[in-house]
């Protein structure tokens, strides 16, 4: 289990998530990937940053089974400083992330990749956030980064999930392709990027967050606050309990 980087000579560093059997990071994944990240920005080699995984899946967000092994809620506050950290590592990193996703990419996935800069796909990728299901709250800021205010809401009061193929309609995934050319296809878009100059493109990535209408920073720790509310009132246990033992949502 870990978090590998590959810096390639044309300034393209690829940071690969590899946590088998679906990529939900432990507590101390989710911090280094930030560091990861983070340090990636501040290296003048780097022009752009390339963000994918091996496996079955992009990511499956926290490992919940983590959680419910451990006492108190250590690991449920080390999760969520980790992915805020994550998240804004991403967000705020000096240079272009690009996500290259393959297969499932879910609830902390779908933080991950919302802010990212560019997202490409594997045309049989799928994203959701299935928070409501296991008794938290998270991500919204970044799915409603993906599709439209009133979907977003479906989406996340329902827990479905929508594919690549649709959100390259609603112009959020660029393009999608087979999943044996996902990895050359990211590779060949993060080149373009790295070609330009980078001062310039470092300027750019610094005014278009200048410019955006959100703060996801603030918005997501908004969001985490709920999620511990909802643990104070025993409902979070309850649902990932259910998860842990049967592998599905308490009410299924």
């Amino acid at each position: 289990m870990t978090i590998s980087t590959q810096l390639h000579d044309n300034g393209t560093f690829v940071v690969t998530m590899d946590y088998p059997p679906v990529n939900a990071l432990p507590v101390a994944g989710w911090f280094h990937l930030a560091e990861t990240v983070r340090d990636a920005g501040e290296d003048p080699a780097v022009h752009v940053v390339l963000l994918r995984a091996e496996g079955r899946g992009f990511n499956a967000g926290v490992d919940i089974k983590e959680m419910q092994r451990t006492t108190g809620f250590d690991a449920l506050v080390g999760a969520n400083r980790g992915c805020y950290l994550a998240f804004k590592a991403i967000y705020e990193c000096a240079v272009p992330v690009i996500a290259a996703v393959n297969g499932f990419c879910l609830g902390g996935g779908v933080g991950l990749v919302g802010n990212c800069d560019t997202i490409i796909a594997a045309d049989d990728a799928y994203f959701g956030v299935p928070e409501v299901d296991r008794g938290a709250l998270g991500a919204a800021t970044h799915l409603a980064r993906l599709v439209p205010q009133h979907l977003m809401r479906t989406l996340y009061f329902t827990s479905r999930t929508i594919s690549a193929n649709d959100l390259v309609q609603h112009g959020s995934v660029l393009e999608t392709v087979p999943a044996a050319d996902l990895h050359d296809a990211a590779l060949a878009l993060a080149a373009e990027v790295a070609a330009k100059d980078p001062r310039v493109i470092r300027a750019a990535k610094a005014a278009l967050n200048g410019i955006d209408p959100i703060d996801v920073n603030r918005s997501y720790r908004y969001e985490q606050g709920y999620t511990f509310e909802l643990n104070l009132i025993g409902a979070a246990d309850e649902h990932r309990d259910a998860f842990v033992a049967t592998g599905r949502p308490m009410n299924d």
